[in-house]
């Protein structure tokens, strides 16, 4: 489940950065449709800004290839 798709904000800066997110971390109204998700992972751009939440880093890396950026795992 793809929650937040947003990549054409990262039109910059080529790398992107992956990290996993708990969801006990995310607000209220997305805890209540992850419901048996623990941890989702974010690809942030450069300064921070998250272009996508998606379901694992597997489709992560694939959605920034996919759009021309280069990911890297923060942890």
């Amino acid at each position: 489940m793809d929650v937040k798709f947003d990549f054409d904000a990262g039109q910059g800066d080529r790398i992107v950065y992956v990290r996993p997110v708990e969801v006990a971390d995310l607000p209220d109204e997305l805890q209540e449709k992850l419901v048996g998700t623990k941890t989702l992972y974010a690809v942030h751009d450069a300064n921070g800004q998250q272009l996508a939440l998606v379901k694992d880093r597997k489709t992560a890396f694939v959605l920034a290839r996919q759009n021309d950026l280069s990911p890297v795992t923060v942890h």
